[in-house]
């Protein structure tokens, strides 16, 4: 027999019976079935580098643990360790053609990284792909796991390192924002309550508002991020233990904190541990938040943006590329419209995820696979995202001072400033005439001898407009 991109093949069988393999092919018999039965979407595990390098610490955990325990020999755990660091190190991803969203409870992800590791090490060895005497995906790269312990433990890996990535990537959208908010601490705008004239503030209170809900929402993400730490090696099929050792449990857990560096601990309960995934459904919906923030963030500067002339055109957004087919002129603030697209599509993953973790049936979630690709996409998405945000948005926006300050002199909203000093009264009857004649709240308060002249452009002062003051000044009447 022989495949399209090769002639050479060789021969491997499962319960099912035996196929022929690619000869160069790290994956083995599994992957192929696996890649035939689940044609399924465009995300391939060999996308996710950072699951596969989960991948190659569960098991590397696990070798290790074994060897210690006298359950493979020396000459083959140095090979599978080495097979292992190499996934770690962030080699053979091509090996990982499956699709991340499949049945079986996660069993063709686990089976292709047993298959690429076994036939690494043999290499290793000096032996041939494929001699599973030699070196086994089941009985050696596979020992004392099961799908049900190693797979969830692998994406808890992945997931922890991307989440520390993604804080990374929101820190710094957060810390251009905070430089953006000092830039424009003198501009004053008028803030804006249901769409309608508020009460005047600066632009830099606005971007340093944006900047602040985001950070308000790093100890949410860390706290959820915090639950992958806890993992379930050693339960193997639904908690028991069966086909492990004693020990084994505590000692791979053991070796795949020292392997990361971080504090991965095993699950108090491993019977409930294996059917939970309500830590993924804990971090997608704290990116879910995220989103909700970053969608009212990007709203807002398409409004204040709008313009240039028939808008709020408070600020310029940095224009990337014409706008328009048919209007000459136009530019459009895209950055923006495709963050309100990511968010839409986190806001969507998390509902799948929520749907799916409520799915759990009696000791396993079989779910888990399509969990696992909606967190790992959401985290993409949010990262490249932020990143396209801050370069090519935030980075740029100018301050358009002229039009922000023509704004606060032409609201009525002013009024509400002067509604300590002249009296809830005066200040309505101020405002009814203002907006009657669309004259200026300034000039009738003048005009009826409210307040002098000079106490009134105290009044107007911007840092007395723009946080809570106490001033010595009274109406004439």
């Amino acid at each position: 027999m022989t495949t399209e991109n090769t002639k050479k093949t060789r021969t491997e069988s499962d319960l099912i019976g035996a196929r022929e393999v690619p000869y160069e092919a790290l994956y083995g018999v599994q992957t192929l079935r696996g890649m035939e039965n689940f044609p399924i979407s465009h995300f391939k595990l060999s996308q996710y580098p950072l699951f596969i390098k989960g991948l190659g610490v569960t098991k590397l955990g696990a070798v290790r643990a074994n060897h210690k325990l006298g359950l493979i020999p020396d000459d083959m755990a140095k090979a599978i360790e080495q097979a292992c660091m190499e996934l770690i190190e962030g080699r053979h991803t091509e090996a990982f053609p499956v699709d991340m969203i499949q049945g079986g409870a996660g069993t063709t992800t686990n089976m292709n990284a047993n298959e690429v590791i076994a036939n690494r090490a043999l290499e290793l060895m000096g032996c041939e792909r494929g001699d599973y005497k030699r070196c086994s995906p089941n009985d050696h790269v596979n020992r004392s796991q099961s799908t049900n312990d190693a797979y969830p433990t692998a994406i808890h890996i992945g997931l922890y390192e991307t989440h520390l990535r993604l804080r990374q990537h929101l820190e710094q959208l957060i810390e251009a924002f905070e430089k953006k908010a000092e830039e424009f601490a003198g501009v004053l705008k008028m803030g804006r309550t249901q769409l309608q004239d508020a009460v005047p503030m600066t632009l830099g209170q606005t971007f340093h508002g944006f900047a602040s809900i985001l950070r308000n929402e790093l100890p949410h993400l860390d706290a959820a991020a915090a639950e992958f730490l806890v993992i379930n090696m050693g339960a193997t099929a639904i908690g028991t233990g069966i086909c492990a050792e004693p020990n084994y449990a505590e000692m791979s857990t053991a070796e795949i904190a020292a392997i990361t560096g971080y504090a991965y601990r095993l699950s108090d309960d491993l019977v409930g541990a294996t059917s939970d995934t309500s830590c993924m459904a804990g971090y997608s919906s704290a990116m879910r938040m995220v989103a909700l923030k970053m969608n009212k963030i990007c709203n807002d500067l398409r409004l204040i943006s709008s313009g240039p002339r028939c808008g709020l055109g408070e600020i310029t957004l940095p224009g990337v590329q014409p706008g328009s087919s048919i209007m000459p002129g136009k530019i459009n603030p895209v950055i923006p419209e495709v963050m309100n697209q990511i968010a839409y599509k986190v806001i969507g993953n998390d509902l799948c995820v929520s749907m799916s973790s409520e799915a759990a049936q009696m000791e396993l979630n079989a779910m888990e696979p399509v969990m696992a690709q909606c967190c790992f996409e959401s985290a993409d998405l949010l990262m490249n995202g932020f990143d396209t945000l801050r370069t090519r948005c935030v980075d740029g926006i100018i301050a358009n001072k002229e039009a922000c300050l023509e704004h606060v002199h032409r609201s009525i909203g002013i009024v509400t400033a002067l509604n300590p000093v002249i009296g809830y009264k005066n200040s309505t009857r101020i405002a009814k005439e203002a907006l009657e004649t669309g004259r200026s709240v300034y000039d009738l308060i003048l005009e009826h001898d409210i307040l002098s002249k000079e106490d009134l452009d105290t009044l107007f002062r911007p840092e007395n407009l723009i946080s809570p003051v106490k001033l010595d000044i009274k109406p004439k009447h």
